[in-house]
C-alpha cells in the first residue's frame, strides 16, 4: 500500500490546474447508457471512482473507453440490469445508476453500494422517490429488487439530495407526460448532468433551482459533452495557498460555484482575485497578513470541511464547524491531534479548533477522500516531515494530487 512522503513549512509557487468535476463525471457516465450510439465525454479525471464505474458499467455490457481524460460510451449492447455486486459495493457513486437502469429496462437489481466511511448515508430517500415514480421495491439477500418503468409524477424529495435528485431525473428521462422534482438539491453537477442530457435530446428545465420539471421523451442520441471544473478541487487548492501562504494561481474554475467558499475565505482573512486567461478564470492567491478564526456550518460545501479545518488550525482565535451532512466525517482529526493540532469535538457533529498551532509532522493515516486531501495539507503546512499511509483515499478524488504539487515547488512524494 502506498503513502506520501511530505517535507513541510515550504513556500510554494506556480499555477496548478484543476480537473473535471468528479461528483459530475460520476453522474454523466450512467446518463450515457440511456443514449444510443457513442458518446464521447472529456475533461474526465483520471481517478480511482471513476475507475469503478467504468468497471461497473463494463459489467453490464457497455462497451468504454477510457484515456487522456476522455471516456468514449457506446450502450448499444448493455443487456444487463444487474452490476456486479462487488463493484458497487466499493463505490457510493453507483447508487445513480438505478435510475438509469429503470428508465432503460423498467427493472434493476442493486446491492447496498460502498464507498468512504463518512456516517450510515442509507439509500431511504432513493427508495421513496423511486416508489412515488410507481417503481415496486423488495428486499431479498441483501440486495434491492425494483420492478416497473418509472411514471411521471410530483416527486417531493424528503430531503436535498444531491444523488436523489439526480436520480430521479434519470429514472424520469423516459416517462410519459410530465415529471416535477420540488425540494431538489441545487449543486452545479446536477445542473451539468440535465445539460449532458438535454444535449443528447432529453427536456429537462430547471437544473441547479428546487424545482425540475422534465418532460419524457422516446429516446436520446449519444453526444459529445466537456464535464465541468471540479469546485471541490479548485476550493482544496486555494485553501492550501492560503494555509501555506503561497502566491498560487488555480484553474480554470466557475466562480460562481465557489462564491461562498471565496466569501468565507476572504473573511478569513485571504488575499486573492479573479483573473482570466484565454477565456477561462483562475483564481490568484497572494500572500496574506493574519488569519483570523471564522465559525462555518458546512451545509453548502461539505466536501470542503476538513481542508477548512486544517486552515482553521493556522488562523488566529477559536473556530466552530459544524458538519450538517456526515455524522462520520471527523475522522481526521485524531490524526491532526498527532500533528499537535488543538482540536475539541463536542459532539458527533460539532467541533472547535484553537489557533494557530506550529503543527509538527507525523505518520498518520487517511480515513476518507476529502479528509485525506486536509492531511495532505497538514502535510504541506507542519514541520519536519509528515507520512500519509493508506492514500488510495487520496487517488479516488484528486488526479495526481502529488504531480500537481511537485511543480508548485512542494516536498511530496509517493513512497511504497
Amino acid at each position: 500500500m502506498s503513502s506520501f512522503k511530505i517535507s513541510g513549512g515550504h513556500e510554494l509557487k506556480g499555477t496548478i490546474s484543476v480537473g473535471g468535476a468528479k461528483n459530475a463525471a460520476l453522474k454523466l457516465l450512467p446518463a450515457a447508457i440511456l443514449a444510443s450510439g457513442e458518446s464521447v465525454i472529456s475533461n474526465v479525471p483520471q481517478i480511482l471512482d471513476i475507475e469503478k464505474m467504468v468497471e461497473i458499467l463494463v459489467s453490464i455490457g457497455a462497451s468504454v473507453e477510457f484515456s487522456d481524460n476522455t471516456v468514449r460510451i457506446n450502450a448499444d449492447k448493455v443487456n444487463s440490469a444487474h452490476p456486479d455486486e462487488q463493484l458497487v459495493k466499493k463505490l457510493r457513486g453507483s447508487i445513480v445508476l438505478i435510475g438509469a437502469l429503470l428508465s432503460r429496462f423498467g427493472k434493476a437489481v442493486f446491492s447496498q453500494p460502498g464507498g468512504c466511511l463518512i456516517g450510515a448515508r442509507p439509500i431511504d430517500d432513493h427508495l421513496d422517490l423511486f416508489e412515488q415514480l410507481g417503481v415496486n421495491i423488495s428486499y431479498k439477500n441483501e440486495k434491492y429488487f425494483f420492478h416497473g418503468k418509472p411514471k411521471a409524477a410530483d416527486v417531493v424529495l424528503k430531503a436535498m439530495s444531491v444523488t436523489a435528485t439526480e436520480n430521479a431525473i434519470l429514472a424520469s428521462v423516459f416517462s410519459k407526460g410530465t415529471t416535477r422534482i420540488h425540494v431538489a438539491a441545487a449543486e452545479p453537477e446536477i445542473a451539468d448532468l440535465a445539460n449532458y442530457l438535454n444535449k443528447m435530446g432529453a427536456k429537462i428545465s430547471g437544473a441547479g433551482t428546487h424545482d425540475i420539471v422534465i418532460e419524457g421523451v422516446n429516446s436520446l442520441k449519444g453526444a459529445e459533452y466537456s464535464v465541468l471544473p471540479d469546485r471541490i478541487e479548485a476550493g482544496t487548492y486555494l485553501i492550501a495557498a492560503v494555509a501555506t501562504n503561497s502566491e498560487i494561481t488555480i484553474g480554470p474554475v466557475i466562480p460562481e460555484h465557489l462564491s461562498l467558499v471565496l466569501k468565507k475565505l476572504t473573511d478569513v482573512g485571504a488575499n486573492f482575485k479573479i483573473i482570466t486567461r484565454d477565456g477561462q478564470n483562475y483564481i490568484q492567491n497572494h500572500k496574506h497578513k493574519e488569519l483570523t478564526a471564522q465559525n462555518i456550518d458546512t451545509r453548502p460545501y461539505p466536501d470542503l470541511q476538513s481542508p477548512y479545518a486544517v486552515l482553521m488550525t493556522q488562523s488566529k482565535g477559536e473556530s466552530q464547524i459544524f458538519e450538517t451532512i456526515f455524522e462520520g466525517r471527523f475522522r481526521y482529526l485524531e490524526e491532526l491531534r498527532l500533528m499537535r493540532a488543538k482540536v475539541e469535538i463536542l459532539n458527533p457533529r460539532t467541533f472547535v479548533i484553537h489557533g494557530p498551532s506550529k503543527l509538527v509532522g507525523s505518520v498518520i493515516s487517511s480515513k476518507d477522500i476529502r479528509g485525506a486531501a486536509a492531511l495532505v495539507i497538514a502535510g504541506l503546512v507542519a514541520n519536519h516531515e509528515t507520512i500519509i499511509e493508506d492514500i488510495d483515499f487520496i487517488d479516488r478524488g484528486y488526479e495526481k494530487i502529488d504531480e500537481k504539487l511537485q511543480g508548485l515547488g512542494a516536498k511530496i512524494e509517493r513512497i511504497s
